[in-house]
């Protein structure tokens, strides 16, 4: 039943895997068909989707994209992937970890390309960076130095030692930026307070449950708990605790910092992969996997005040700032 778990907004969407032709200018111009599958719709996921979709568009390629969204239930992707492989897709477009994997399940044959991907090795997607192997390839949300960098940072400007982390333990992207941060705290007195949750709903309690315990809050790019970032960020202005955050639209919505980069651009990255698997360039074996190529420290200066934080002058000449 297609369409039974969709999310579809602004875009065409079908249930036919049949691919549909177009006369133009005397010639067949075939239009694609693209199955989209995304955990959760949050503004990250949602840029990297349109940045997708723009890559195709300034290739030249018609496409039809049926997208569908899994609502936060690990469940749901398998079935959305298989609907894909059903309905005879040109190619999956896998947009996070879990998306990925339920598609790489699904199929062995249909081109996948995926972002927003934070360990594709780590999660089996593929065999390795360079190589991926397989039916599968994309481009990664981690810079190499992003969590470093974070980490570095709050060593440097916070007072205190303790950083609570709210993170889904269900999630391989999730569990893979907590034990990097682990690794960047060597050398440091920083620790970690973790506290697991498996839905939105729970955030906001995970948050209230870290007030007094910790000197700051560090939320990765987990995407059950940057879907209901809101909830976090009223517990630490209301706390005065500041609140780090792993990509530049969390920043946006009311976080402190961030070392990232524009999801727009990943997904962008993405599209211009898909589109040389489309038309017969490339396999996706051939294509290695990309990282982020831009990285820069964004600080919130409202966000900065809500949260009490003394400002820095060395601030000034390190990063941009939404005001």
């Amino acid at each position: 039943m297609c369409g039974a778990l969709l999310l579809v907004g602004g875009v065409l969407a079908g249930c036919s895997g049949e691919k549909t032709t177009k006369e133009t200018s005397g010639e067949k111009e075939k239009t694609y068909k693209v199955g989209v599958t995304q955990i959760v719709e949050h503004p990250s996921l949602d840029a990297a989707f349109n940045g997708f979709k723009k890559a195709l568009e300034e290739k030249g390629l018609k496409v039809e994209y049926d997208v569908q969204i899994a609502q936060g239930d690990m469940n749901n992707n398998q079935t959305i992937a298989n609907n894909f492989v059903a309905d005879g897709v040109d190619l999956i477009f896998a947009n996070s970890t879990p998306s990925a994997l339920g598609a790489l399940n699904a199929t062995k044959d249909i081109p996948i390309v995926f972002t927003s991907v934070t360990d594709p090795v780590g999660a089996k997607l593929v065999q390795s960076m360079e190589q991926p192997g397989g039916n599968v390839t994309g481009t990664t949300d981690t810079h190499p130095d992003a969590i470093p960098k974070t980490v570095q940072f709050i060593d440097q400007f916070v007072d205190g030692n303790r950083v609570g982390m709210i993170y889904n333990a269900g999630e391989q992207n999730s569990v893979a930026q907590v034990d990097a941060v682990k690794k960047a705290m060597e050398g440091t007195d920083l620790t970690i307070v973790p506290v697991s949750v498996s839905t939105s709903a729970e955030v906001k309690q995970a948050a209230e449950s870290l007030v007094g315990k910790v000197d700051c809050f560090y939320v990765i790019t987990d995407n059950t708990v940057v879907s209901a970032l809101e909830s976090v960020i009223q517990v630490a202005n209301d706390q005065d605790i500041p609140l780090f955050v792993g990509e530049l639209d969390s920043v946006k919505r009311g976080g402190f910092a961030a070392y990232g980069f524009d999801y727009y651009d990943i997904g962008y990255e993405a599209g211009v992969m898909a589109a040389d698997i489309l038309e017969g360039k490339k396999k996706p074996s051939e294509l290695p996997v990309q990282y982020p190529q831009k990285l820069k420290l964004v600080i919130n200066k409202k966000a900065a005040e809500e949260m009490g934080i003394a400002w820095r002058s060395e601030w000034d000449s390190m990063a941009e700032f939404i005001e």
